[in-house]
C-alpha cells in the first residue's frame, strides 16, 4: 500500500484499542496473528470480498442500461406525448422498467426518490442538473362563440378578469404577464368561475364559450387546428418557458437515466403540437 512500516503499526495499534484485544503477536524478530486476530481477519475477508462484489455489480448496472426509473412528469403533458412514446422505449430497453408519477404539482425531485422528472418551467432549482428539449409556448384562447357574443380584445385591458379561468398550480402566482414588441407590459388576474389543477379541466368550459383560458401549445394546438379555439391577442406574446429533462446532481448519472433522456431529447426536441407548424 505503499505505506512506513510506522504508518501502520500506529494503525494496528489504534485498531487494537477500539477492539479491545491484541490482534498480532509482535518480538523483534516475528509477527503473528493471535487467535482472535486470525478470526477478525476471516471475518473482515468475507465482508471486503462482499463489498468488492456489491461495487462490481454497481459498476454494472451504471454502465447497462436495466433497472426501475422513477419518473416525474406534468400530467395533460404525460398523458398526451409522454405515455405514447413508452412502448417504444421499452421495445428498445427491455431490462428497463419505470414508475411514473403524473401530477401537475413540482416534485421535490431529491426529496421524494425520483430518478428523473419533466418540468415545463421558465425558471429552474439550480440544485438540479437540467437538459432542455424544446421551448413550451402558450397562448390565450376562447371558443369563437365566445368572441361573437363579446367581441374580440385588441388590448390585455380588454379582458374581464371574471371571464379568465385560473390554474392552482403556478409556480409564483396565478397571473397572465403579457409583452408586446414594443416593449409594453401588462398583467391580467384571472377571476374566473373556475380554478384547477390540471390544465385539461378547463377546456370544456372554454368550449363552451364560457371563458377564456390561458393553454399551453402542447394543449390548444389541437384545438386551434380544427377551429374549436382561436388565439386571441396574437400582438402580445406571454413568458415562455421549456420543457427540461431534470435529474439529482450526481457525478455519474445511471446508463438507465442517461439512454432515457437521450430518447426524450430525440422525440421531443421538434415537437408535434407546434402552431402554427
Amino acid at each position: 500500500m505503499g505505506l512506513s512500516v510506522a504508518t501502520v503499526s500506529r494503525g494496528v495499534s489504534r485498531l487494537e484499542e477500539r477492539l479491545g484485544a491484541r490482534l498480532f503477536n509482535r518480538t523483534s524478530r516475528k509477527l503473528a496473528l493471535t487467535a482472535f486476530g486470525r478470526t477478525i481477519a476471516e471475518s473482515a475477508s468475507r465482508i471486503y470480498r462482499d463489498a468488492e462484489e456489491v461495487e462490481g455489480a454497481a459498476r454494472e448496472l451504471s454502465a447497462r442500461p436495466r433497472g426501475l426509473i422513477r419518473l416525474a412528469v406534468p400530467m395533460s403533458f404525460g398523458l398526451r406525448w409522454v405515455t405514447p412514446l413508452l412502448p417504444e422505449f421499452f421495445r428498445a430497453y427491455p431490462e428497463v422498467s419505470i414508475d411514473l408519477h403524473l401530477s401537475d404539482a413540482t416534485v421535490d425531485v431529491v426529496g421524494q426518490g425520483f430518478d428523473a422528472a419533466l418540468r415545463i418551467a421558465v425558471s429552474l432549482d439550480p440544485s438540479l442538473v437540467a437538459r432542455r428539449l424544446c421551448q413550451v409556448s402558450r397562448f390565450i384562447v376562447a371558443a369563437p362563440s365566445y368572441l361573437e357574443r363579446h367581441g374580440r380584445p385588441k388590448h390585455p385591458r380588454d379582458l374581464n378578469g371574471g371571464d379568465c379561468l385560473g390554474y392552482a398550480y403556478r409556480a409564483r402566482s396565478d397571473v397572465w404577464r403579457l409583452a408586446n414588441a414594443a416593449g409594453d407590459e401588462a398583467v391580467i388576474t384571472p377571476s374566473g368561475r373556475l380554478r384547477v389543477t390540471n390544465a385539461d379541466a378547463l377546456v370544456p368550459t372554454v368550449l363552451a364559450g364560457l371563458a377564456i383560458a390561458e393553454l399551453p401549445e402542447f394543449i390548444a394546438s389541437e384545438y386551434l387546428r380544427d377551429g374549436r379555439m382561436e388565439a386571441i391577442l396574437t400582438d402580445w406574446t406571454l413568458t415562455k418557458g421549456g420543457l427540461y429533462f431534470v435529474t439529482p446532481e450526481a457525478r455519474v448519472r445511471p446508463a438507465k437515466v442517461e439512454v432515457l433522456a437521450d430518447f426524450l431529447a430525440d422525440r421531443l426536441s421538434k415537437p408535434a403540437w407546434r402552431w402554427p407548424r
